[in-house]
């Protein structure tokens, strides 16, 4: 490599850098705040706390989980990583534990969604804290398990002249390519077509209806959803081009050395921009309850988690007896 190359490459690492840091520190210091906000809120301020809002308080944990490992991370960017092997492994494991819950608790977030509006008298039966305890240790036990599969493969690895911990070093390609696999279809792929099927469904049921405060509820989860998606997609795009790369490396090693490339460059702010998905649902609950009076932030959002309490258990039996009546009007028009 000439020597011209050689400092491309590292000026181009250099900005690399300087974007990946800026990120991780705003997500830091917006997120870790206003995470806690939502927790304290949760736990401190809230007599009746629904499906709905205990799910947001899960999602609140785990970006939480995220966010403070950040500053070890900022620093082994600025510096080198100085921790170690074992170290590494246990970072890398939190960061994919909490995007697998984030993701199987925003899926269950728009599965009751579902439920609530369909079938609001069925899901008070699944309301009870057994219940719902059982299905939010389901959901952790999942992500812990799925984040484990990471530990095995997560080393360190030298660049530009510091160590990093960003290394997977996998004992064959096919031991890559099912990982790569795994990943983007259990936290993503199939996910996202759950999410997106309620959604269709909840918007057409929610579209002919009146009940202002439920628009609100569904505009809020459904933005949650959206962010998440947005935040993440990037970092599973590459993990596709990555796959692609892995397929047609004998039929084509030119375009697959290509794609290698752009998976290298990308994969660092992909991965910063992931982290983003961690600091922005605070500021998205912020927003939905700027329109209650009150001059504390955190008491706006106890109210809009009382409302999507309320909401969950008033405005859908209501609106339950009148799209049926609805319904059973419309079959006996058309029947005459």
């Amino acid at each position: 490599m000439s020597q011209a190359e050689d400092s491309s490459i590292h000026s181009m690492w250099n900005i690399m850098r300087s974007v990946v840091c800026t990120i991780l520190s705003l997500s830091f210091i917006i997120g870790t705040p206003g995470n806690c906000i939502v927790i304290w809120t949760v736990c401190t301020k809230m007599k009746q706390v629904s499906p709905s809002v205990l799910l947001i308080l899960n999602l609140a944990i785990a970006d939480v989980l995220v966010l403070i490992t950040l500053p070890i991370w900022i620093y082994s960017f600025v510096d080198s990583w100085v921790f170690g092997v074992i170290f590494c492994k246990i970072l890398v494991f939190i960061i994919y534990c909490s995007m697998y819950a984030s993701i199987f608790l925003i899926t269950a977030l728009s599965l009751e969604r579902l439920m609530a509006v369909f079938y609001p008298f069925t899901i008070q039966r699944y309301k009870t804290k057994e219940k719902i305890s059982l299905i939010i240790f389901l959901i952790w036990f999942l992500s812990i398990a799925f984040g484990i599969s990471v530990i095995p493969f997560q080393e360190t690895e030298k660049m530009n002249g510091g160590l990093l911990c960003t290394c997977r070093n996998y004992s064959s390609q096919r031991q890559r390519l099912s990982y790569l696999l795994l990943e983007t279809l259990a936290g993503f792929v199939i996910p996202f077509l759950i999410i997106c099927t309620c959604y269709m469904c909840v918007a057409r049921r929610i579209s002919r209806m009146t009940y202002q405060s439920r628009q609100r509820s569904e505009r809020l989860v459904a933005s949650v959803v959206v962010a998440f998606i947005l935040c993440w997609f990037p970092h599973h795009l590459f993990n596709i081009l990555d796959i692609i790369s892995i397929q047609i490396e004998l039929s084509n090693r030119e375009m697959s050395l290509a794609l290698e490339e752009i998976v290298d460059r990308g994969v660092y702010i992909s991965g910063a921009l992931a982290f983003i998905s961690s600091c922005i649902n605070p500021l998205l609950y912020a927003f939905a309850a700027r329109r209650f009076q009150n001059h504390l932030r955190f008491a706006k959002i106890s109210k809009l988690f009382e409302q999507m309490s309320q909401t969950v258990t008033e405005e859908d039996k209501k609106r339950s007896m009148v799209v049926t009546k609805q319904e059973d009007t419309l079959v006996s028009t058309e029947n005459l």
